[in-house]
């Protein structure tokens, strides 16, 4: 497991998927601090320092996973902070998915713009597939992903109760998707197809 062609992926994937993850937290720290709540900028999350949102778990998932998946700290959030919460919540949460589709798109850019030495054009490419696979992970709408914030504040109020309900059982249909592969034979195709185009290929 931890041969060559592991420590290859290390060195290639895993600064992308940190600084990644550390962006996207970063950007809902940020975007909810402007609609009033200052719960993560208190608890030293609106940063672009990695170490503050590095979560132990999902840290040692992305190493025993080959560097294939991984995840950081949920940003804390306190809704009663927050101007017009509904909104507020939708911005918050669809923050992150857009900064991982913002960075994928500079990339690309630059990936098209430039004709650097091979290694740059690998650490592009991985910016720009790992950030798009990221966006559309975290849009899913199963809790606790930001999908599932966004679905919840645009659904009339009186499916509330029956969010919360299912959401005591989504964290496990996540993890049947993840574990099944259901994901990618899915959403797979999408995500490599919105690379293919920002690569330009």
């Amino acid at each position: 497991m931890f041969g060559l062609e592991f420590l290859q992926r290390a060195i290639l994937y895993g600064p992308v998927i940190l600084f990644s993850l550390t962006v996207h937290e970063f950007f809902h720290a940020w975007t909810a601090y402007r609609f009033g709540d200052s719960t993560a900028a208190r608890m030293g999350r609106l940063t672009l320092n990695p170490l503050a949102h590095l979560d132990l778990f999902g840290t040692l998932m992305m190493v025993l996973s080959g560097f294939r998946l991984g995840w950081a700290k949920p940003v804390p959030v306190n809704p009663m902070n927050l101007r017009n919460p509904r909104v507020a919540d939708i911005w918050i949460s669809a923050a992150g998915p857009l900064s991982n589709l913002g960075m994928a798109t500079l990339s690309g850019m630059f990936y098209r713009l430039t004709e650097g030495p091979e290694v740059l054009q690998q650490i592009l490419i991985a910016m720009v597939v790992i950030n798009v696979t990221l966006a559309f992970f975290n849009l899913i709408p199963l809790f606790p992903l930001d999908g599932s914030h966004i679905l919840r504040n645009l659904l009339p109020a009186e499916y509330e109760a029956k969010l919360n309900r299912f959401d005591q059982y989504a964290p496990f249909v996540l993890l049947l998707v993840i574990v099944t592969g259901l994901f990618w034979r899915i959403l797979g195709p999408i995500v490599m197809a919105v690379s293919t185009v920002l690569l330009g290929w």
